[in-house]
């Protein structure tokens, strides 16, 4: 194996242990901060890496400003409609893009699209990608939501059409 591979393979391992810790933290509703802490102290989990470190106090950091990013370019979607795991793979994903600049911005689309592909759902990599894709140009509103053929939509909900905003839903915080 090359160093560049070896490289590849580690940082590709780091970039799901991130994930895991903050998919951990929100699933539990505990502070990431702490659940980094007892994974990089614990014996039986595996171990923590310098860049898993990096990526998940990044991403603890800049919360607030990569969530309202990943609002303006994910058009149609809410970060809590998300799958869980999309939305820690966005944030490690834009973290990377805006925040960290050893990582180039394809590099770190790909890793983002194979996290996906790996963890979630079928639609879930081309997602990533044009989220991704959309803050690493600068082209804002650049995904699409999902068309009402293609997702099963309850009677009763409406859909609102491209471009516009949905209302929110009775689950979502509203401001005010």
């Amino acid at each position: 194996m090359t160093a560049p591979q070896a490289r590849k393979g580690s940082r590709s391992k780091a970039r799901k242990r991130a994930l895991d810790i903050l998919f951990e933290s929100e699933a539990r509703g505990e502070d990431p901060q702490e659940v980094l802490a007892r994974r990089i102290a614990g014996a039986d989990a595996p171990p923590v890496s310098e860049f898993a470190q990096s990526l998940v106090e990044g991403v603890i950091s800049h919360r607030d400003g990569i969530d309202e990013v990943i609002g303006s370019y994910a058009r149609g979607w809410t970060m809590a409609r998300m799958p869980a795991v999309d939305r820690m793979i966005l944030r490690i994903g834009v973290y990377e893009i805006l925040h960290s600049d050893d990582v180039p911005d394809p590099v770190a689309i790909d890793e983002a699209i194979d996290l996906a592909r790996e963890l979630s759902t079928d639609d879930s990599p081309r997602f990533v990608n044009g989220v991704l894709a959309g803050v690493s140009s600068g082209r804002p509103g650049t995904v699409p939501p999902p068309s009402p053929d293609r997702v099963e939509v309850p009677a009763g909900v409406e859909i609102a059409p491209a471009g516009q905003d949905a209302p929110p839903a009775d689950d979502e915080p509203t401001s005010g």
